[in-house]
């Protein structure tokens, strides 16, 4: 039992590799087709997610066909279930690369629009924060993903930065209100992309260590 229960573990730990790969090239390919007003990257990217959604889907099942045969406890069992939540994060970040890749689409098709320097900052953090969530994952490395948390303040924080960009913006000429809402819908993929880098990386920490941290630290007495 104990071997085939290993081998079975190697499987989804080759899975959950292919999919991360596949998930951070789809993410750089949305970012650089947003950048480059790249139509074809664009739809590159959309075409590309229903392989990650069959990945998806293959590494679930492989999940559980695992709980269902070997029942797995202590640290085995941690694994699995952090692997199954990871692999829903993966799945998520790629369906919002779908989300920037659309509006890079559109927005390539209008006149010249200048993609805001703190959007590129955001684009260029979150990327960074997706690959060192699954660095950490690889590696087995807390530190690594106690830095994915830290991190995500600064996504925040560009984030405010563009609702309020678009708000003084419409303001100033209501005739751009349509490309504006789009800049905040590809600021909002981003935010949202970072909060599951951090999920993955809360992942890896109770997977490490049994320990949950997405609440924080309990209050004190």
């Amino acid at each position: 039992m104990a071997f085939h229960l290993r081998r079975e573990i190697d499987i989804t730990k080759r899975k959950i590799l292919e999919i991360s790969t596949a998930v951070e090239k789809n993410v750089t390919d949305a970012v650089h087709a947003l950048e480059k007003r790249d139509i074809q990257l664009a739809r590159n990217v959309i075409e590309y997610d229903k392989e990650i959604d069959r990945m998806e889907v293959d590494l679930e099942e492989e999940c559980l066909k695992i709980l269902a045969l070997h029942q797995p406890v202590a640290i085995d069992l941690r694994y699995i279930v952090a692997i199954l939540k990871i692999n829903n994060d993966l799945e998520r970040i790629a369906d919002l690369a779908v989300n920037v890749a659309q509006s890079a689409i559109v927005l390539a098709q209008q006149n010249e629009i200048r993609i805001p320097e703190h959007i590129r900052d955001m684009a260029d953090i979150t990327v960074q924060m997706i690959r060192q969530a699954l660095d950490s994952l690889l590696n087995m490395d807390a530190d690594a993903a106690q830095h994915v948390m830290d991190t995500d303040d600064d996504v925040d924080r560009l984030h405010k930065r563009t609702f309020d960009f678009v708000e003084s913006g419409i303001r100033e000429d209501p005739d751009r209100t349509a490309e504006l809402i789009r800049l905040l819908g590809i600021s909002r993929s981003f935010e949202r992309m970072a909060d599951h880098a951090t999920n993955i990386a809360e992942d890896v920490i109770y997977m490490l260590t049994g320990e949950i941290v997405r609440h924080g630290p309990p209050p004190e007495d």
